[in-house]
């Protein structure tokens, strides 16, 4: 599970199995976790975070998602 980018409490990484679903990063702060579509940016499941949290955490993922994608292409492959 490569850890792509840490932000204040939160770890963003890939799980290795993900390869064959479209572009996607997991979130997890303690408990909770959450997956989120990068393009576009959108919430597919979430598990313990509160909806401001999830806002939250979507600003980030836009904010950093030129190097979430190359990390994705990276990692998996074009």
């Amino acid at each position: 599970m490569p850890t792509v980018l840490r932000v204040g409490p939160y770890r963003f990484f890939f799980y290795s199995g993900d390869r064959d679903e479209p572009k996607h990063i997991h979130v997890e702060r303690e408990n909770n976790l959450a997956k989120f579509w990068i393009d576009p940016v959108r919430l597919q499941k979430s598990i313990g975070f509160s909806r401001p949290e999830i806002i939250r955490i979507m600003s980030i993922i836009e904010e950093h998602s030129q190097q979430i994608t190359e990390a994705w292409h990276e990692y998996f492959g074009h």
